[in-house]
């Protein structure tokens, strides 16, 4: 409300300052004037402008006809067309082109100020002074100014801009921040998930088997009994932390994952804590992405902790089946009796399944697929990946697929996990902002809005220079040799004073031939064509001077068979 008022009062303050400076400019025309009327050359000008200026901002078009009008006024004037309300034309013609952002509708409005002004002298059959002021000072008044103006417009327009793709690369630069810290957030995340996760759970296992030792006392085995719950625990801790952790977008593939190691060295750290894991290989190993080397093991990393942490008592059996064109990753873990020993542990925890999720991604991302549920012989979680990552792995992750949920007490529940998603743009990241027609962008690439939006701009102030040079040189085609065959006719038309002086009448026209001008002057006035002529005679005029801008005296030479019968001097004001 504030920020409206303070506009408010700002636009006030500018009209009033412009009404000031017309206004001005008004009262020094008619001081000028000297005997003009103080009604029409005065009061009534300043009232109309004091409608037009505050109509310049909501309809500037209609403020500047108001303003033509008193131009007009000026063409109805017997002693000259020229006025001060010129000056107020051209203002209110330049608010048009900085206040409308089209360029149709102002071209109508000009046109048809120029239109009055020509047809106002037509009807009041005005002297060629004044239709060379209608062609071409009211048109240079109507159409300079509005490009100017339009020219200001296309350059404000350019820097508020460039100012807004400024704060855009300056937000974009928060979020850049922002992402590499949700980043490290998620690396923390699946760092946890996958490494300290799984070695928890083999821990927990091994105190499990040390429980059921017979050397062991009853003291032992509570201490070893407190103990796995004691690392049950932490496990459920770590599966909370990573579940603040993680990061909705996404991550980089294979993050978090250790260097050098292999499905071969998880497997027989596993067998060497105590899993009953079996694997076996099928087929010649072919040369593997390092991506799909990681989905693999992402892959059975995922499947022995959860069957570790749900079946720890149970065979996990493990088999990868190399294809001439993708490998076949198996991972299978019996069920338990129910009631089992294993069966306290494996209670269903809040986030289950989160884990498998981002294997779905994962796997997805590498171009292959997941399968995962109970089956004969307990529950099945199956890969298929293709030797190579598609596409896909390096232009984002499609939406996952449903994941089957794992039976709930022999059923492989994952931890949350962000790993297993490949780096997908974030939808509140501003594009990075590339120029139109940039070489280095690559054919088809969708061009950022911003970039879009600067080469629009761009390409209007280039326009708006192109018309401002083109209008004037166009305008001049057409008012130029207008003007320069007004002032020949004006200029080869004049009789000088010494020469009329010389002029006998009584005397034959060809005794005079030299003494007379080219030609006669072809626009009389209409109180001069209609002063009385000798009976049968016929009259021309001649111009006493080569004032181009004012009027000068007329003389008319009355002729009668070849014979100067009479000569004599018409004013130049109307009698």
């Amino acid at each position: 409300m504030l920020n409206t008022r303070t506009t408010s009062a700002r636009s006030a303050r500018g009209d009033a300052a412009l009404w000031t400076v017309l206004a001005a400019a008004t009262g020094y025309g008619f001081w000028d004037a000297g005997s003009a009327s103080l009604t029409l050359d005065l009061v009534l000008p300043l009232a109309v402008l004091a409608v037009a200026v505050p109509w310049s901002r909501r309809r500037p078009g209609a403020a500047v006809v108001l303003v033509n009008g008193l131009c007009v006024m000026g063409l109805a004037d017997a002693s000259t067309p020229g006025n001060a309300h010129v000056l107020s034309l051209a203002a209110l013609s330049c608010l048009l082109g900085a206040r409308v952002a089209e360029a149709r509708r102002p071209l109508l409005v000009l046109a048809g100020c120029a239109a009055v002004d020509l047809a106002t002298c037509a009807v009041l059959r005005a002297q060629p002074v004044w239709w060379f002021y209608a062609l071409t000072v009211l048109p240079a008044a109507l159409l300079l100014p509005w490009l100017a103006g339009r020219h200001w417009r296309g350059r404000r327009q350019l820097v508020r801009e460039g100012w807004r793709l400024a704060r855009g690369l300056e937000e974009r630069q928060h979020l850049v921040a922002e992402r590499a810290r949700l980043t490290e957030r998620a690396e923390i995340a699946a760092d946890m998930h996958d490494s300290l996760g799984h070695a928890l759970s083999l821990v927990a296992l091994r105190a499990g088997a040390l429980e059921l030792s017979p050397d062991l006392t009853d003291r032992d085995r509570a201490d070893l009994a407190d103990l796995r719950g004691t690392i049950a625990d932490a496990v459920e801790q770590v599966r909370e932390t990573v579940a603040v952790l993680q990061d909705p977008p996404g991550r980089d593939a294979g993050a978090g994952l250790p260097v050098n190691d292999t499905v071969e060295d998880l497997l027989s750290r596993a067998a060497a804590s105590g899993v009953p894991v079996r694997w076996e290989r099928r087929g010649a190993s072919p040369p593997l992405s390092c991506l799909v080397e990681r989905g693999m093991y992402r892959v059975v990393q995922e499947a022995l902790t959860n069957a570790t942490k749900h079946a720890p008592d149970c065979s996990i059996s493990v088999r990868i089946t190399h294809e001439p064109d993708r490998t076949r990753v198996s991972v299978v873990n019996a069920v338990p009796s129910a009631g089992g020993p294993a069966h306290a542990g494996a209670g269903p925890a809040s986030g289950a399944g989160r884990g498998l999720i981002g294997l779905q991604e994962r796997v997805t991302v590498l171009g292959g697929s997941l399968r995962t549920g109970s089956g004969s012989g307990g529950f099945h979680v199956t890969a298929v990946l293709p030797h190579r990552a598609t596409t896909a792995a390096r232009t984002g992750t499609p939406a996952p697929g449903p994941v089957t949920a794992p039976g709930r007490p022999a059923g492989i529940h994952g931890a949350a996990s962000p790993t297993g998603t490949a780096r997908r743009p974030d939808p509140g990241m501003a594009p990075d902002p590339i120029r139109a027609g940039d070489p280095d962008t690559a054919p088809g690439e969708v061009l950022p809005e911003s970039a879009e939006r600067l080469a629009s701009v761009r390409s209007d102030a280039r326009r708006r220079s192109a018309l401002a040079f083109v209008a004037p040189v166009v305008a001049a085609v057409f008012f130029v040799p207008s003007a320069v065959y007004l002032a020949w006719q004006l200029t080869t038309s004049v009789l000088p004073p010494s020469r009329y002086d010389e002029l006998t009448p009584g005397v034959p026209r060809t005794e005079l031939a030299l003494l007379l001008p080219a030609r006669a002057y072809p626009y009389p006035p209409d109180h001069a064509r209609s002063a009385p002529r000798p009976p049968g005679a016929r009259c021309e005029f001649y111009r006493s001077g080569r004032d181009l801008l004012d009027e000068v005296d007329l003389y008319r030479l009355c002729w009668s068979g070849g014979t100067l019968l009479t000569k004599d001097t018409v004013p130049a004001g109307r009698p």
